[in-house]
């Protein structure tokens, strides 16, 4: 391993430098991605996947603890910067509120 972490050696031996870690991922994005995903800057770093992989977590309803602790942050910092990913569930919630009420309330009324 370098001194600074890097991990992966060229074909010489020596350590891939950021450099190529860059052209080889916008080689990939051009690849894959539509014009219009591409405009909008997506999976524009490596990096970017991380905030994709754990908005992915929270927005299939894993409980943001474990989301928090699979990141290895604290809860505070993943609403900090994945909340705004929650805004469009605003809907499920409510659902699964009113079910919940719903449950509980069939097994208080006598009948």
């Amino acid at each position: 391993m370098a001194p600074d972490g890097r991990i992966f050696q060229n074909a010489a031996g020596k350590y891939v430098d950021t450099s190529a870690y860059n052209i080889t991922w916008n080689r990939a994005r051009e690849a894959v991605l539509t014009v219009d995903e591409h405009a909008l800057n997506l999976a524009k770093r490596p990096y970017d996947l991380r905030h994709a992989g754990i908005s992915f977590w929270l927005a299939s309803g894993v409980d943001p603890a474990e989301c928090a602790r699979r990141a290895g942050q604290s809860i505070q910092v993943l609403f900090r910067y994945y909340a705004k990913f929650l805004a469009g569930t605003r809907e499920r919630a409510n659902q699964l509120i009113e079910h919940s009420m719903n449950q509980w309330e069939a097994t208080r009324t006598p009948g």
